[in-house]
């Protein structure tokens, strides 16, 4: 008979009762030694679960920036020839591939990540060429895979075109019918072009994009400087560079400690300019807003201010809403959106006098 310690209670499983002289010290026989509490048990299996979700569905690779469907999707469109100067088919011919030799799950997840590799408002270089409606800034959705094709961009090269030349190892897929790479040969650090994000269990990441020439410039100093400063890289990379544009307002400092920390937050504003209109008219037009805004909801917004409705438990608008309301109906005519395939983001508005 063996005596050990434990924490917690011991299950049924794991053998006799608890001496009664000490209530800490468990008795258990011999073929009871691999027995685990429940509470180890559950630890480790909730464990197992978070790892695989962190490494087999969530959470980029920093090696080459990528989650493991987008990877398989990338990969599976470089051995159908797909490639930047290739004819585009079928969404649904892609999918397909995908899931039948790389990725078992549901065709709508596939589907999803394939068009988020296509949305230029999405990533700040996109990997796939999407040919017909691929949702837009303003929440609208893809069109079915059915009906929209895709092909490689030119940059979608960075990451595959060295694969064939033993740079990176290969593993069977689901069944062993197939080898996949378990990365892809990157030959720069996409997790910083593209940016990422995902949510795990326990863990997210949220990682803006950022400029390449930047990128590459900076990769290349730290080649030849490995133990550069993050202020000297600062130097070279002074910040992200959003898809869609928008103007950083944060200061240089608080971007540094940013940096430093591995967390934190930026501000990010639109661009806009005045154009001058005939008999000394003019307007403002917003052609940048920031990363995730939409026009519609800037739109809305407006739309709030200018015709509140009175809050819950209050019979007449508060003095701030009138107050707010007036202020923007004393300098604003009108507000409309005239974005378009030609200008992503066009918002006009108009001033009640010149």
């Amino acid at each position: 008979m063996n005596v050990v310690e434990v924490d917690e209670p011991i299950t049924a499983e794991a053998g006799g009762p608890k001496d009664p002289h000490d209530p800490k010290k468990i008795e258990l026989n011999e073929d009871d030694k691999d027995s685990l509490t429940l509470a180890v048990y559950a630890e480790r299996a909730y464990l197992d679960y978070a790892i695989s979700v962190v490494k087999g569905r969530a959470l980029p690779d920093v090696s080459d920036g990528q989650k493991p469907v987008q990877r398989r999707i990338l990969f599976s469109m470089s051995e159908m020839g797909l490639r930047a100067d290739a004819k585009p088919v079928k969404s649904a011919r892609v999918v397909g591939d995908v899931l039948g030799k790389f990725h078992p799950h549901g065709d709508q997840s596939a589907y999803d990540a394939l068009v988020r590799l296509a949305q230029s408002f999405s990533l700040r270089y996109p990997l796939i060429d999407g040919q017909g409606n691929f949702g837009s800034r303003d929440g609208d959705g893809a069109a079915a895979m059915r009906y929209t094709e895709a092909r490689l961009t030119k940059i979608a090269g960075l990451l595959l075109s060295e694969i064939d030349e033993g740079t990176v190892d290969f593993a069977p897929n689901y069944d062993g019918s197939f080898q996949e790479p378990k990365l892809l040969p990157a030959r720069l650090p996409f997790v910083l072009l593209n940016g990422a994000s995902g949510i795990a269990v326990g863990m997210a990441t949220e990682i803006p994009s950022h400029n390449l020439r930047e990128v590459a410039s900076a990769a290349i100093a730290l080649m030849k400087s490995p133990k550069m400063s993050t202020s000297e890289l600062l130097e070279i990379m002074p910040g992200p560079d959003y898809p869609g544009g928008g103007q950083i307002i944060s200061s240089s400092a608080e971007i540094a400690q940013i940096y430093e920390a591995g967390r934190g937050s930026l501000k990010v504003r639109a661009r806009w300019s005045i154009e001058e209109l005939a008999r000394g008219q003019w307007q403002i037009v917003v052609n940048e807003l920031p990363p995730s805004t939409s026009s519609q909801r800037v739109l809305q917004e407006i739309e709030e201010i200018t015709n509140p409705k009175v809050k819950v438990g209050k019979k007449t608008l508060t003095p701030e809403q009138n107050n707010l309301k007036s202020t923007i109906l004393n300098v604003l005519d009108g507000v409309r959106d005239e974005s378009s395939k030609d200008a992503a983001v066009r918002l006009v508005f108009e001033p009640k006098s010149k």
